[in-house]
């Protein structure tokens, strides 16, 4: 079976990280702190009812495990910082990708990327907002308080191998990543809709992949990888939401079979499935393999 839907747009915001093995001390965390690796990290957006996505970057720092209370500042590897802060319309990035900065981090595992965001002052135009389709002139500022001094928390496990590339991709969805607070008129930035979602390389140009694993009592502990028709090297590997199950990942244009690992169900395979199935990915277009139940 090969599936793939229509055309949408979606975003992408990148940040390349690392490069020579070089000794490297004072970052805490993560396994080898002697030894490094290059990691490159993107956001992507999926489709919502808002014309301007604008945020206001002031720093992006990277979480080694074991360094998740770690205030935000010098612990931290930093990757970029900005002065003036880098202004952002995450909506005018369809299926592309923008070059933040470079920087030497330790080999390990990482559970956290950090995103501090300039604030919002009263009386002066939103430095992070939304505007709305029905209402594009009017720019509505994004509640986002904990981002400008610990930065917008986004979870995820992801690992840098010395010595070899690593990439991540920030899968920001509006529909959960922005919500309307009541009837109040404001809207809240929650780190929840975002998720991290490891990739064999950052790409100038891709298509999606997305899911929804079942049941909702394997979200915690589920691992979906993507690996391409005839490889055994998974191009994308990530956890799901853990509000829905749902996954998506990004990838250069092929043929992929799906698999989902989670503690206390059986392993899940398209590829081995009686008859194999795998979904084609277009570039600029997200391709949908619907639900898959584990617990079948």
């Amino acid at each position: 079976m090969r599936s793939h839907i229509p055309f949408v747009w979606a975003l992408s915001l990148t940040i390349a990280l690392g490069v020579p093995m070089v000794a490297l001390s004072g970052c805490g965390g993560g396994g080898d702190g002697e030894r490094t690796g290059t990691l490159s990290v993107a956001i992507t957006d999926a489709p919502g009812e808002f014309a301007e996505v604008h945020l206001s970057i002031l720093e992006v720092r990277v979480v080694p495990t074991g360094d998740a209370g770690e205030p935000t500042g010098p612990g931290l590897p930093l990757i970029a910082r900005f002065d003036p802060p880098r202004e952002v319309d995450l909506l005018e990035l369809a299926y592309a990708q923008e070059l933040l900065g470079t920087a030497v981090v330790p080999a390990g595992e990482y559970t956290q990327v950090r995103l501090v965001l300039a604030p919002n002052v009263n009386g002066e135009p939103p430095a992070n907002y939304v505007t709305l389709l029905s209402d594009p002139g009017t720019q509505i500022p994004l509640d986002t308080p904990s981002a400008q001094q610990s930065g917008l928390k986004l979870l995820g496990k992801y690992v840098v191998t010395a010595g070899e590339t690593a990439a991540i991709v920030l899968d920001f969805d509006p529909a959960r990543a922005i919500v309307e607070a009541g009837n109040s008129g404001k809207y809240l930035l929650k780190p929840t809709g975002v998720r991290i979602t490891q990739v064999d390389d950052i790409l100038s140009t891709y298509g999606a992949l997305l899911l929804t694993v079942e049941p909702a009592e394997a979200w915690p502990s589920a691992l979906v990888s993507v690996v391409p028709e005839g490889g055994t090297v998974p191009l994308a590997v990530g956890t799901v939401d853990p509000t829905d199950g749902h996954f998506r990942a990004l990838l250069p244009p092929g043929s992929y079979a799906v698999r989902v690992t989670a503690d206390g169900y059986p392993d899940y395979d398209s590829a081995l499935l009686e008859t194999p199935v795998y979904f084609d990915v277009v570039v600029g277009a997200d391709t949908d393999a619907g639900v898959i139940d584990v617990g079948l």
